[in-house]
């Protein structure tokens, strides 16, 4: 039986913020947005239709009708805004990344511990279709132990997006590539549950200024890491922010029993392998015909329509709705988002040792 709560949401940033339905989701109304930028204001009071909107995040926090706060804000802002929200007395869901650092990393997770509210990481990748399908199967046992996974994400010419319409430089500006590691990251933590231990990592740079002069000292465009999981499995992750290559967001899994692979930019389409019965049969290729999960009952009726980033802006909607209505902690709560994050920013710090194996730090339960 569907609950009659209302969740009043805020939402903050008219860029990528104006993208989600929230305003089609039966327990949800849009209370207030929220930009610096009066077109972007305008354009999130429209997106939503949404009379209410303030200038600045801290006004916002003062709403006390504003249970709830959607950021969509530059990725350094994240960890610090996530917290302010949280000691508002607000449940919040933040884009991705969760965090810059170990040390926003533990601000963040004791904040969520010691106000009990909900903390919820919009990675898109956990609700890519075929990511739906892997977890289903996984749960199964279709793949048996899977050994194996490989994410890539690929995005040529993200420097367009370096500088503003005025000149200025944006937080993009030479972004490190592996501190932004979750649309890969999500293809392990988010099917297998497992977490990342151990990682080594490599960069690639060239003399570009924009590697030489940006805020992060980052020298590389593009980084490539090897992590090995608690259950003692193998992880490649690709971030290339300019190599000549297609764009994507894709992933593997190569398991026991049976394989899975996403359509990749060169072409192939998504497969399964089939392992035959013994080692002395060759294994069996078939093609998959992605189910499109936004159509079936894991959405409410009003959701159950393409969405951005593999329609899975509409599961991140519902999921972050649902766990405050159901008093839950959300699919991506706390220690699924910083199992993604903070091995991105150990693998970083290898790539920058020249490929050094690294431990990664573990913030789940058992480590306080």
């Amino acid at each position: 039986m569907s609950s009659p709560k209302k969740v009043h949401i805020g939402i903050v940033g008219g860029g990528f913020g104006s993208v989600f339905e929230w305003h089609h989701h039966p327990n949800c109304i849009v209370e207030a947005v929220c930009d610096p930028v009066p077109e972007k204001r305008r354009h999130l009071m429209q997106a939503y239709g949404c009379e209410k909107s303030y200038e600045t995040f801290e006004e916002l926090l003062q709403d006390q009708k504003v249970e709830a706060v959607a950021l969509f804000t530059p990725a350094p802002l994240h960890a610090k805004q996530a917290v302010e929200c949280l000691k508002a007395g607000k449940h919040v869901l933040s884009a991705v990344p969760a965090c810059m650092t170990l040390e926003e990393a533990d601000m963040l997770l004791r904040t969520v511990r010691e106000t009990g509210l909900n903390y919820m990481m919009a990675e898109t990748s956990w609700y890519h279709q075929a990511v739906i399908s892997a977890r289903k199967w996984f749960k199964e046992g279709k793949f048996g132990r899977i050994f194996y996974t490989e994410a890539e994400y690929y995005h040529p010419g993200l420097a367009s997006l370096f500088f503003d319409k005025n000149g200025n430089k944006t937080w993009r500006y030479g972004f490190p590539p592996m501190l932004y590691p979750t649309h890969c990251t999500a293809y392990l933590v988010g099917v297998t549950g497992e977490r990342m231990v151990k990682v080594s990592a490599v960069g690639w740079g060239d003399e570009s200024p924009i590697l030489k002069d940006n805020s992060y000292n980052n020298p590389f465009w593009n980084e490539t890491a090897f992590f090995i999981t608690d259950k003692g499995n193998a992880f490649r992750v690709a971030v290339y922010w300019n190599a000549p290559i297609g764009p994507c967001e894709r992933g593997q899994w190569i398991g026991e029993k049976m394989s899975f692979f996403e359509p990749h930019p060169n072409g192939t389409k998504h497969v399964v392998w089939k392992a035959g019965s013994s080692p002395l049969d060759l294994p069996q290729m078939e093609s998959y015909e992605q189910t499109e999960w936004w159509k079936t009952n894991l959405l409410p009726e009003s959701l159950r329509r393409p969405s951005g980033h593999d329609s899975s802006h509409n599961f991140i909607v519902h999921e972050f709705i649902q766990s405050i209505v159901e008093k839950r902690s959300p699919a991506i709560g706390i220690y699924e988002a910083l199992a993604m994050t903070v091995p991105g920013i150990i693998a970083h710090q290898s790539a920058l040792r020249g490929g050094e194996q690294m431990w990664i730090p573990s913030f789940e339960p058992r480590s306080y």
